[in-house]
């Protein structure tokens, strides 16, 4: 049987010639092999889709949902207030109120050419309205605001809709 010998030495076979002998070994292992590079397409990708989602996200938040009613446009403009002097009113139980307000009405194209508006009629349904009540219906905080509505829808229909607000600027009970 024949045995086969190999020899293991630090140096070069063959002289350390250029190109060397068969099997020759160099000393320094060779590095190991890189791992291959992750695409910059994909980075760029998901950084694309992150932008678009954040964008879509702050659309929808700052413009709205869109999926709502709209809001009503004011049909009226606030235009000149007409102030009417406070007056007083006998109460049914012998009491009385002093009543005073101004009628909030809308802008008009003819502006303040316009005629200046008539408060006899506000008056008139003022003095419908409120004489006879009782004192304790007109001095609680929900008959005051029951009685100013439906003052103001009275007005509404005697002025066709030009008065837009009732504001009570006097309304003192004894």
């Amino acid at each position: 049987m024949a045995v086969e010998q190999r020899v293991v030495s630090s140096g070069k076979i063959g002289g350390g010639k250029p190109g060397g002998s068969i099997g020759a070994r160099d000393k320094t292992p060779e590095p190991p092999p890189e791992p291959p590079k992750k695409s910059k397409k994909l980075l760029f990708i998901i950084i694309g889709v992150v932008v678009l989602v954040l964008g879509g996200a702050a659309a929808f938040f700052l413009l709205g949902s869109g999926g709502g009613e709209p809001e009503p446009e004011p049909t009226q403009e606030p235009g000149d207030i007409l102030t009417i002097e406070p007056i007083s009113l006998n109460l049914a139980d012998g009491h009385y109120l002093r009543f005073g307000m101004s009628l909030q009405f809308a802008y008009s194209e003819g502006g303040y050419d316009a005629p200046e508006p008539d408060g006899s009629k506000a008056i008139d349904i003022a003095i419908a309205l409120y004489s006879g009540r009782e004192l304790a219906e007109v001095s609680s905080g929900e008959g005051r605001e029951e009685l100013k509505t439906e003052l103001l829808q009275r007005i509404e229909e005697a002025y066709h809709g030009e008065v837009m607000d009732v504001y009570l600027t006097n309304y003192v009970t004894q």
